[in-house]
């Protein structure tokens, strides 16, 4: 996994609330157990129409927002289905970060398991990124993980907060396989030992 340290993106504004798993990626995309070619179906049934055009009113189509990293969301993002399909969608469309007042618990838990920095805000800093979003190509924004700042496109600085965990984490571009790894050394001598105390199993 990528390590998260500091991100200076395009935001995209997307005052919708309760935007669920399904809406993010739909359930005909999810045969694939691949993290990679989901971005193309990101948001689908907003982003095109009935014979596959794109839709051009919707954020994500419009030429300042192609290449968006960052995502200012209305309340409850990322609700309904437990869907890890869904941060792999936004993490291969190029979305590092997700801002809202407040997300799904397996829809968050599941963001950081892939590089995808989920910040909880106050609906008036909210509303102050959804505005520097609405900005166009100029609705650049700088998310600094080490410090727990957003440092917004008029020079304004918002605070969040995070658990140290899930931050160390993220600094370290570690999922729960990587932590796993980090005891290789332990893992690999107790393998070791139970070839001689048990060598049936």
């Amino acid at each position: 996994m990528d390590k998260f340290n500091k991100l200076t993106g395009v935001a995209a504004p997307l005052p919708l609330i309760n935007i669920d798993t399904d809406m993010i990626i739909p359930k005909q995309f999810l045969k694939t157990i691949k993290r990679t070619g989901l971005g193309k179906n990101l948001f689908d049934e907003m982003r095109y129409d009935e014979k596959g055009n794109e839709k051009p009113d919707f954020v994500l189509n419009k030429p300042a927002y192609r290449h968006a990293q960052i995502l200012v969301a209305g309340d409850n993002f990322g609700c309904g289905s437990s869907r890890e399909h869904a941060p792999w969608a936004l993490a291969d469309f190029g979305i590092r970060c997700v801002i809202s007042t407040s997300f799904a618990d397996i829809f968050y838990n599941n963001c950081f398991q892939n590089g995808i920095l989920p910040i909880k805000l106050p609906q008036e800093d909210v509303d102050k990124l959804m505005d520097d979003a609405a900005r166009g190509a100029n609705a650049v924004v700088t998310i600094d993980l080490e410090a727990q700042e957003i440092h917004g496109p008029d020079g304004g600085v918002i605070k969040f907060d995070l658990d140290p965990f899930r931050k160390h984490c993220l600094l370290n571009g570690l999922d729960g396989v990587g932590l796993t790894l980090q005891k290789k050394d332990k893992i690999d001598a107790f393998e070791e030992r139970q070839k001689i105390s048990e060598p049936w199993l």
